[in-house]
C-alpha cells in the first residue's frame, strides 16, 4: 500500500507555477490576477479564502478579495462580477460557495466570463469538459487527475467508481475519468446498493461529506482509493469519507485526510489562474 502524498505533490506544483509566473512577468510583463468574491461570515469560507490568498502571494499571483455582507443584494454581486469581467488585470474570478440563500448562485456563476472561470463551474467550461475540449476544469477533480498521473496510475481500461454526483466534484470527476478511457460508474444518495458498485472499482473516488461511509468490505483488493471528503469530528479532528484504518491495508494506493486531495485543490486554482493569464489576448 502506497500513500498518495497530496501535500508534497502540491508543494512541488506550486514551486513550478511560481517559476512560470516569473517567466511570464519577464517575457510578457503579465502578472496573473485572481479576484475572489466572499459573501457573509462563514468561518470555513473565510479560512479557505485566506489560504488561497496566501498561496497566490507565494506564487507571485496578484489577488484581491471582495468581502461582502450577508445582506448583499443579487444586483450588487452581479455588478462586481461585470466590473471584474472588464478588468484586463484580472485573469480569474472565483465566487466562494456557498452563497446566502437569497442569492441565485447559478445566475452568479453564469455571469462570470468563461475565459476567467478558473473554478470551472460555468456551463460553457463544463460543456467543453464533457466533450473532451480544452477549457477550465474544476480544481478538485483536476487535482485528482494530477495525483493519478504523478503516481503512475493510468485510468485507461480501468473500472472507476465515483461516489457523489455534485456539479463541483462528482460529475466533472466522472467526465475526466471517462475522457481518460476508464469505464465509469457514478453513485449518489439514491443508489440502491452502494457496495455492489464500489467493490468492482479499480479506482474508487469518494466525495460526499459523510465520515466513514466507505468501509473495508466495500473495497476491492488492490484498488486505488481517492478520498475527497472532509469532515470535522466532535474532537475537532478532520477525517474523510473513507474508513482509512480499515481500508488502507487493502489498497494499492490511498489518499489521507488531511494531506491528500485538499492541498491539490489550491494548487490547481493557481494552475488555472496561470493558464488564464497565459491566454490573455
Amino acid at each position: 500500500m502506497q500513500i498518495i502524498d497530496g501535500k508534497k505533490l502540491a508543494q512541488q506544483i506550486r514551486r513550478e507555477i511560481a517559476k512560470e509566473v516569473e517567466e511570464l512577468k519577464a517575457s510578457r510583463d503579465i502578472t496573473p490576477g485572481l479576484a475572489v468574491i466572499l459573501v457573509g461570515d462563514d468561518p470555513a469560507s473565510h479560512a479557505y479564502v485566506k489560504m488561497k490568498a496566501k498561496a497566490c502571494k507565494e506564487a507571485g499571483i496578484y489577488s484581491i478579495t471582495h468581502e461582502m455582507p450577508e445582506s448583499i443584494s443579487q444586483n450588487e454581486i452581479e455588478e462586481t462580477i461585470l466590473m471584474m469581467n472588464k478588468n484586463p488585470n484580472i485573469d480569474g474570478i472565483l465566487v466562494q460557495l456557498p452563497l446566502p440563500t437569497h442569492i441565485d448562485a447559478t445566475k452568479i456563476l453564469e455571469l462570470i466570463d468563461p475565459a476567467k472561470d478558473v473554478d470551472g463551474f460555468h456551463p460553457y467550461n463544463f460543456g467543453r469538459l464533457m466533450t473532451g475540449l480544452d477549457g477550465f476544469v474544476p480544481c478538485t477533480p483536476l487535482g485528482v487527475m494530477e495525483m493519478l498521473e504523478a503516481y503512475g496510475i493510468d485510468p485507461k481500461g480501468k473500472d472507476a467508481c465515483v461516489v457523489g454526483a455534485s456539479n463541483i466534484v462528482g460529475k466533472p470527476m466522472a467526465a475526466l475519468l471517462l475522457n481518460a478511457f476508464a469505464t465509469v460508474d457514478i453513485c449518489h444518495i439514491y443508489t440502491k446498493d452502494l457496495a455492489a458498485h464500489t467493490k468492482q472499482a479499480d479506482i474508487l473516488v469518494v466525495g460526499v461529506g459523510k465520515a466513514g461511509l466507505i468501509t473495508e468490505d466495500m473495497v476491492k483488493e488492490g484498488a486505488v482509493v481517492i478520498d475527497i471528503g472532509i469532515n470535522r469530528l466532535e474532537d475537532g479532528s478532520l477525517t474523510g469519507d473513507v474508513d482509512y484504518e480499515g481500508v488502507a491495508p487493502k489498497c494499492s494506493h490511498i489518499t489521507p485526510v488531511p494531506g491528500g486531495v485538499g492541498p491539490m485543490t489550491i494548487a490547481m486554482l493557481l494552475k488555472n489562474t496561470l493558464k488564464a493569464a497565459k491566454d490573455r489576448s
